[in-house]
């Protein structure tokens, strides 16, 4: 769920008043993110672009995998069409090359988005499949819904092969998302999970990374004497 709530005590456990306190402070400030969280369960309608049919996407077919879950607010609208434009110019590297499944998520019911990817001259060629959100239910799950006007916010959260969501962007609907800039995300984040190395600012591959997995304890306070900030910022 988008907000994890305390459980009630139970007598058997050692939880003291002052722990589950913690415990409730914590979850509060927590509210809204789920990064390092697992990823909500889902199953919804859809619409596949590529094949020109109706079909159901849910949770279970990104577990094992890694994955983007996608909002956007609504079909026929102007930001929209250029961002899920953009993801799908960007599939073949997404997709075919860092193996990350991609589902974009409005909503729409799935004869909006049928009609909308068939209306729309940036969607041309479209390959993603979109899930049909009518009711809000994994918009809330996912915390990007807007209730009083009924769409969701431009909420992108990227999810590791364990199910966990590492990654986490959410807008206001004015401003379109970067793919490039996400791009960069999934190849730090699966080199970060592969590695056990973490990435500075702006890592890209070929670029210098922090091998704590290894050299934690010399890197302590003195990063700066393994990279430089011409390093990162190059």
């Amino acid at each position: 769920m988008a907000c994890d709530t305390p459980t009630e005590t139970n007598a058997n456990t050692n939880k003291t008043p002052e722990k589950e306190r913690t415990m409730e402070e914590n979850t509060q400030s927590q509210a809204g993110v789920l990064v390092l969280k697992e990823m909500p369960e889902f199953k919804m309608e859809a619409f596949d672009a590529e094949s020109g049919h109706y079909t159901e996407v849910s949770s279970e077919d990104l577990k094992g995998k890694w994955a983007v879950v996608c909002f956007y607010p609504a079909d026929f609208t102007f930001v929209c069409p250029t961002e899920i434009a953009a993801m799908n110019a960007h599939l073949d590297t997404i997709k075919g090359e860092l193996g990350c499944e991609v589902v974009a998520v409005s909503t729409d019911t799935k004869f909006s988005h049928k009609r909308f990817v068939e209306t729309e001259p940036l969607l041309k060629g479209l390959k993603l499949t979109i899930g049909a959100d009518p009711t809000g239910e994994v918009s809330r799950k996912f915390g990007v819904m807007i209730e009083g006007a009924g769409i969701a916010l431009r909420g992108r959260f990227l999810v590791n092969p364990d199910g966990v969501i590492v990654a986490q962007e959410v807008q206001a609907p004015p401003v379109g998302r970067n793919v490039e800039e996400f791009i960069r995300q999934i190849r730090a984040h699966q080199h970060a999970h592969k590695t056990g190395e973490v990435c500075p600012a702006g890592w890209r591959p070929g670029k210098k990374t922090l091998p704590v997995n290894t050299d934690v304890e010399p890197m302590t306070g003195r990063v700066g004497d393994y990279i430089t900030l011409e390093e990162i910022l190059s």
